[in-house]
């Protein structure tokens, strides 16, 4: 299996592509308490949309939606890592009216005067996953955190007791700044703290990859050309990104190091197909994400239809597979489906599949 980025098709490149809904799908069930009776459009936003993270993240938030029978429209646009356009994605669907926004702000702080801007015109606006500035009832409805710095410590926890003694450490994260990178290394330092026998081998504070599979695959590649089998583990906040970069170590006559990482199938088809030659590949991973937009869209449909909010307002994810202990799982692998699938999220493995067309 391999990893593939998706390709910008016509859908994803435009301001605000209409996706439409399953009516069947939304009165097949019960209606959820967060979906009111109010009718209201919804847009989901990204940042940028060019992996399979993204696009099944994206597609789970549409399935979210469609529980909803309130939920009249649907619109998508992929701001394709370019912050002016993810800022003119925000404004587009402001003027056009969306009730609702929901947005996925890659970009940080720059995007906050957008947000605040449709939020003042009247739209629900609910940012999530990483921190956009500003506040609540002042430039946005809601922003939907989550729970990161618990992962970091689980990373942290996860070293401790590979390497009591201490261990070389390799930090991959995205964009430069975003807020999910560096809420890792929070949780990763209450942790390990300020023992010196910890040593981030990476540039502070951590490598800048974008969350793009090429970009990483580079980093890994002059890392393990300029510190060898200094590595002793290799942190990166999208796992299904390291595949790549990995063929280095054994190109070099290396063991793979250890990896504390989110779960992807592809990573765990990989850990199963090279395990045994590779003794020092021992892996962690918690879950991915993909969730974390159901309860945003959860929360903007609330607001814009006159549902009963959920109770929590941040995303939990935690530890999926331990391949030292096996637990709460052993490292899974489906070699039947493809790699770019996340087997921690709620929308069928089958359906992943079928949305990142493979």
């Amino acid at each position: 299996m391999e990893l593939k980025k998706l390709k910008n098709s016509t859908a994803t490149t435009m301001a605000g592509l209409l996706i439409g809904l399953s009516a069947t799908a939304a009165v097949a069930q019960d209606t959820p308490s967060w979906c009111g009776p109010n009718e209201a459009s919804i847009a989901f936003l990204d940042g940028f949309g060019g992996n399979s993270w993204r696009q099944i993240t994206t597609a789970s938030a549409q399935e979210e939606a469609e529980k909803c029978p309130s939920v009249t429209d649907y619109f998508y646009a992929d701001g394709q890592g370019d912050t002016q356009k993810a800022i003119s994605d925000i404004n587009s669907m402001a003027a056009r009216g969306v009730n609702a926004i929901v947005v996925y702000g890659d970009a940080g702080p720059a995007i906050l005067p957008a947000l605040t801007n449709a939020y003042k015109n009247g739209a629900v606006v609910v940012p999530y996953r990483v921190d956009v500035g500003g506040e609540e009832g002042v430039n946005y409805s809601k922003y939907i955190g989550g729970d990161v710095e618990s992962d970091g410590r689980d990373w942290g926890t996860f070293i401790k007791e590979q390497f009591p003694d201490g261990a070389n450490i390799d930090f991959l994260s995205g964009p430069a700044g975003n807020s999910f990178g560096l809420a890792l290394l929070d949780g990763l330092k209450q942790v390990l703290g300020d023992d010196e026998r910890y040593v981030f081998l990476n540039p502070e504070p951590y490598h800048v990859t974008n969350w793009d599979p090429a970009q990483t695959q580079q980093v890994l590649t002059a890392e393990v050309a300029k510190h060898g089998a200094d590595i002793d583990i290799i942190l990166s906040d999208f796992g299904a990104s390291l595949i790549g970069g990995l063929a280095a170590f054994g190109n070099s006559g290396l063991s793979i190091p250890a990896i504390a990482t989110q779960d992807a199938n592809i990573l765990g088809c990989f850990w199963h197909d090279n395990q045994e030659n590779n003794p020092d590949f021992k892996l962690l991973t918690t879950a991915s994400g993909n969730d974390h937009g159901r309860l945003a869209v959860q929360w903007a449909v609330a607001m814009a239809t006159g549902g009963t909010p959920p109770e929590s307002d941040s995303y939990a994810g935690g530890v999926m597979e331990n391949s030292v202990t096996g637990e709460p799982s052993a490292v899974q692998c489906r070699p039947d489906l493809p790699g770019d699938i996340y087997l921690n999220a709620e929308m069928a493995p089958e359906k992943q599949a079928e949305v990142i067309g493979q």
